[in-house]
C-alpha cells in the first residue's frame, strides 16, 4: 500500500524507525520490556483460554455473526504493536462486510455495526480471538491496547511521547480502557489515555495485571457506556 507525500503515513518502515529506539529510552529499558514471568503467564492462560472456551466459542460465535450478515467470522486489521512493528489483529466481525470501507472509528448508534455485534461489542466477546494473537507472541494479555495503523497516524507526531505505549506488548485489555477511556477517541481522549499507559508500563506487576483482569470482568459483566 503506498501513500503521497501529503498524507499520513502509515508503513511498517516508519513506525519501527519511530520507535525502534524513542528518545530519552535506553537499550536496557526495551530489553526488560517483556519480563519472563509475564510471557510464562501470557502462554499459560492463553493456551487454556483456547482449549476451553475458544474451542467451543468460534463455533457458535462464528455461526451468529455469518447469520447476522455475509461475510467473514473473523475481522483482520493491521495494529501496531510492541516497538511499532505491525501485526494482523483478529476480532469477531461485529459490523457488516465491506472491503473497501475506508478506516474509520465505531461510533454511538454505528449503522455499520450489527445486531450479535453489539452484544459483542459490549461485552467485549469480540475481543477474545485475540488469545490467538497472545499465543503467537503480537499481545500479551494486559498491556496498553494496540490502535489501527491509521489511528496511530493520526497521533504519533501530534502526542509528545505517544510511541512510549509501544515500549511494551499490547494487550487484549489495558489501565486505560477499564477507567474508562476505551472507544472513539480524540485528542484530549488520546492525551488521557497515553497517561495511563505510561503510568502502567512504569509501575506493571502481576498484582497490577490482576486488577486490570478482574476490572475488565466486571466491565463485561455490568456493560461499559462507551462500548459502541
Amino acid at each position: 500500500m503506498k501513500y503521497s507525500d501529503n498524507s499520513l503515513r502509515l508503513d511498517t518502515t516508519y513506525l519501527e524507525k519511530q520507535a525502534s529506539r524513542p528518545e530519552g529510552c535506553s537499550s536496557s529499558q526495551l530489553a526488560l520490556t517483556q519480563p519472563l514471568g509475564k510471557r510464562f503467564f501470557d502462554v499459560v492462560m492463553a493456551s487454556l483460554v483456547t482449549l476451553v472456551v475458544l474451542s467451543w466459542m468460534v463455533p457458535l460465535i462464528g455461526a451468529l455473526v455469518k447469520l447476522s450478515s455475509p461475510g467473514p467470522v473473523f475481522f483482520v486489521q493491521w495494529r501496531t504493536g510492541r516497538n511499532g512493528r505491525r501485526f494482523r489483529c483478529l476480532k469477531f466481525r461485529t459490523m457488516r462486510h465491506n472491503q473497501v470501507a475506508p478506516f474509520k472509528q465505531a461510533s454511538a448508534d454505528d449503522p455499520r455495526i450489527t445486531p450479535i455485534g453489539k452484544f459483542l461489542r459490549k461485552t467485549n466477546l469480540d475481543e477474545m480471538p485475540q488469545f490467538l494473537n497472545v499465543l503467537w507472541g503480537d499481545m500479551s494479555i494486559v498491556g496498553p491496547r494496540p490502535h489501527a495503523l491509521e489511528h496511530d497516524a493520526q497521533y504519533w507526531d501530534v502526542v509528545p511521547d505517544f510511541h512510549t505505549r509501544y515500549l511494551v506488548k499490547p494487550g487484549i485489555t489495558g489501565l486505560a480502557q477499564t477507567r474508562g477511556l476505551r472507544g472513539e477517541a480524540g485528542l484530549k481522549d488520546m492525551e488521557h489515555r497515553l497517561k495511563l499507559d505510561q503510568w502502567y508500563i512504569k509501575r506493571r506487576s502481576a498484582v497490577l495485571d490482576a486488577k486490570i483482569c478482574w476490572w475488565t470482568v466486571e466491565k463485561m459483566i455490568k456493560g461499559d457506556e462507551k462500548a459502541y
